[in-house]
């Protein structure tokens, strides 16, 4: 199976960017199932139906979120009748919304995306490992599951990395967003489970993790509170990560990053040509 994964969607730059060109690249990069981060898609600041509309109208199978999830007053409301629209797992008992689905794709296969956001440097969730080895405790892979993918979302690399290799060869990958900056350690663990620190964002990089520098170098240069960041509008750059999973055991054979536009360097996964 291949499977293609986008870093956080930062607003109207990210989405349009990755609205417009996912077709084509699912189409090229012949993915059979796509998972997108869209907390950050509604002007920054979390997500709303119309959005997740029109990321599933472009491509999208799953969208994931964050901590971000609710910062759009709909999402509480809307969330509960959207089966494709993740939020963190490790919420309490009783939050709207779900973080683990199972999903088939129109080949038939079955994956299952699990979505959870990590403690070190964040809000003190409940147990995310728990939280995971508790969706795995109900699906296999390669048994239940053809594949099954985790969403880590968290800011500090050293619990992602721990988290990796405490569910590697369990999982068919576990990939990180929220820092928006993507890493260079996509690698396959020893037991076949891929793996990237940061996917990065779909968003434009002359910017703050996509806000208007001006506002965030204000913060930090004068400590004093101003305006609300707003999301940076110059063209962006999609993050992505291509995974190529084996079809008996669910485990990665590959994993390579996509970047593609704005002012990062250009990164197809091989096999899968130049330019535009």
């Amino acid at each position: 199976m291949r499977i293609l994964m986008f870093g956080d969607v930062v607003g109207r730059s990210g989405r349009d960017a990755l609205c417009a060109r996912l077709p084509e690249l699912r189409e090229r990069l012949k993915a059979d199932f796509v998972v997108v981060n869209g907390e950050n898609a509604a002007g920054g600041y979390g997500i709303t139906g119309k959005i997740c509309a029109d990321l599933y109208g472009a491509g999208a199978d799953v969208v994931t979120t964050g901590n971000h999830v609710w910062d759009q007053r709909e999402t509480v409301g809307y969330i509960d009748g959207d089966p494709r629209l993740l939020r963190p797992e490790n919420f309490p008992k009783g939050t709207p919304g779900r973080g683990v689905a199972r999903f088939e794709t129109t080949q038939g296969r079955s994956v299952l995306v699990v979505h959870v956001m990590l403690r070190l440097f964040m809000d003190p969730l409940d147990d995310p490992f728990a939280c995971v080895d508790a969706a795995l405790a109900r699906h296999t892979l390669g048994g239940s599951v053809d594949a099954i993918l985790v969403d880590t979302h968290g800011e500090a690399t050293s619990e992602k990395q721990a988290f990796a290799y405490h569910f590697d060869g369990r999982v068919s990958a576990v990939v990180g967003t929220h820092t928006h900056v993507p890493t260079a350690d996509w690698r396959v663990l020893p037991q076949g489970t891929g793996y990237i620190s940061d996917l990065g964002m779909c968003g434009d990089y002359q910017s703050v993790i996509g806000m208007r520098h001006e506002g965030s170098v204000w913060r930090f240069t004068r400590k004093l509170p101003n305006e609300r960041l707003k999301p940076a509008e110059g063209e962006a750059t999609l993050c992505a990560v291509l995974i190529e999973t084996d079809d008996a055991t669910g485990r990665t054979k590959r994993i390579e990053p996509l970047r593609l536009g704005g002012c990062l360097a250009e990164h197809w996964p091989s096999g899968a040509g130049d330019g535009p």
